[in-house]
């Protein structure tokens, strides 16, 4: 019976982590859109800038976010440049595919505001991956 409430407890707890992410993805989401609009209709910036300057104010809502609320631990704390190193690695990673995917559908006549939706949600799944099982990963040995 207790192994049951416990088993109970951790999915209970997974699935409030993921709607936190899936609430802190759109915060990455919506603040890098909007840059790129503004990046690409209104100062002209070529897809690769434009993609840029969205993606790194993305990438900062994101990190606090995620490493401060999603998956806070205390025992990241001692371990910030090991998980600010690894974050930094896997954005890099995203870039260039979040640049490939949009800039494989723009070439093929899609808009690449219609390609960021489809780039968000092939790397949402992705993502969370990465984000628990190793960029905040907390050490589970005392």
């Amino acid at each position: 019976m207790a192994t049951k409430k416990i088993t109970t407890q951790k999915r209970r707890k997974e699935i409030i982590r993921i709607i936190q992410y899936l609430i802190s993805g759109q915060a990455y989401f919506w603040s890098g859109y909007l840059v790129f609009f503004i990046a690409d209709q209104l100062l002209g910036l070529n897809l690769w800038w434009a993609k840029l300057a969205a993606n790194l104010t993305g990438w900062i809502v994101n990190f606090i976010l995620q490493r401060y609320w999603v998956f806070n631990d205390h025992k990241l704390k001692s371990k910030q440049t090991q998980v600010t190193g690894r974050y930094i690695a896997l954005t890099g990673l995203n870039f260039l595919l979040d640049y490939l995917i949009v800039w494989s559908l723009k070439s093929l006549g899609l808009t690449p505001y219609l390609g960021q939706f489809v780039s968000a949600g092939l790397l949402t799944v992705w993502n969370y991956l990465w984000y628990k099982y190793w960029v905040f990963k907390a050490d589970t040995k005392k």
